[in-house]
């Protein structure tokens, strides 16, 4: 049975009980749809081999040959991953978009007796209503929370969304802390699986209710910021957190003990900056990062590095007007969360 999607969030999606890209791992490892599982009938050598086959020999070795591999790869998805499945489980394939690897294993997934679907138009189907949603207008109010660098804006939403405030934590679907020192273990998804995340959390919003995000350049880390929710955040009324620069230094320090347990890291990423600053200033925060004084060197770098950064880029989308939330510390960060909502409740 062909199951054409009609939306992210698509009812007929609840009818299956998993749902099986039977792509290569390396694109699925790309993008997915949400929550599947990868049980690959070709893998990518096999693909690639087969790919080279069609091209210098025949269509006809090509498919002869695919055809013993998927019934392999497929043998051992049924005698292993899927051994435990009972005759009522119903999955939901697909793969790229011809449907011949979705074909192949739907067919044989049927004959065993499961009722299987497959998705028409395969991942690409997919990608197109990814690609829509994320062009597309944030139909809530947005507010952005802006504030310098180290006021913690991202624990404070955290805590916002916690006490029932609709969120979306564009650092957390990128898996980065969006500064020169925030990249996180494992890595960033690709484009494509960011998009995939974001507009799933688009699909999910309540467009009658504020929706709180965290002020952002245009990219975080590798990633860029689809157009719909870019120009939300350049257009949104903004609500600032003023925190004094030591209590900003402070919690950096704290935040950052990752990146402190690599010095050697941490100077490479100084040396980068040379082409932006004096040979002395980079000296002084060589010396810090030497010294271990995490704190002193966060506050230099705020100091000359990213506060002017920060205040160059915040004049081109803000008006200044906003509210200002004074926090003295951020020792208390669901004190500030309380701070912020009551703000929030004025607006």
């Amino acid at each position: 049975m062909d199951i054409r999607l009609i939306s992210l969030s698509d009812p007929v999606l609840a009818g299956f009980d998993t749902v099986i890209d039977v792509r290569a791992p390396s694109e699925f490892a790309e993008d997915h749809l949400p929550g599947a599982i990868n049980l690959p009938v070709l893998s990518d050598a096999e693909r690639a081999q087969v790919g080279t086959i069609y091209k210098q020999v025949s269509p006809f070795d090509a498919r002869k040959l695919g055809g013993a591999m998927v019934a392999a790869n497929a043998a051992r998805h049924i005698a292993g991953p899927l051994a435990g499945f009972g005759g009522g489980w119903r999955p939901l394939v697909y793969c790229w978009r011809g449907g011949q690897r979705s074909g192949a294993f739907a067919t044989i997934l049927a004959q065993i007796g499961w009722r299987v679907g497959r998705i028409e138009g395969g991942y690409k189907a997919w990608r197109a209503l990814v690609v829509a949603r994320v062009a597309a207008p944030v139909t809530a109010p947005v507010i952005v929370l802006d504030g310098n660098t180290g006021s913690a804006k991202t624990e404070i939403l955290h805590r916002l969304a916690a006490r029932g405030h609709q969120v979306i934590d564009l650092e957390g679907l990128a898996h980065h802390r969006g500064s020169l020192f925030g990249a996180m273990p494992g890595g960033q998804p690709s484009q494509k699986l960011f998009e995939s995340r974001l507009a799933m959390a688009l699909e999910g919003i309540d467009p009658s209710r504020p929706l709180l995000i965290e002020a952002e350049s245009s990219r975080i880390g590798q990633i860029n910021l689809p157009r719909g929710i870019w120009a939300a955040i350049i257009a949104a009324p903004r609500l600032h957190l003023a925190v004094p620069l030591a209590a900003r230094a402070a919690y950096t320090a704290r935040a950052y003990a990752d990146a402190a347990a690599d010095p050697d890291r941490v100077a490479a990423i100084i040396q980068s900056l040379r082409p932006l600053h004096p040979a002395e200033r980079i000296a002084d925060w060589m010396g810090l990062c030497h010294a271990g004084d995490w704190t002193g060197l966060s506050a230099a770098l705020m100091r000359d590095h990213y506060d002017p950064r920060y205040e160059k880029h915040r004049a081109r989308y803000d008006d200044g007007r906003g509210p200002v939330v004074a926090l003295d510390d951020l020792r208390d960060l669901e004190a500030a969360a309380g701070k912020v909502e009551a703000a929030l409740a004025r607006l």
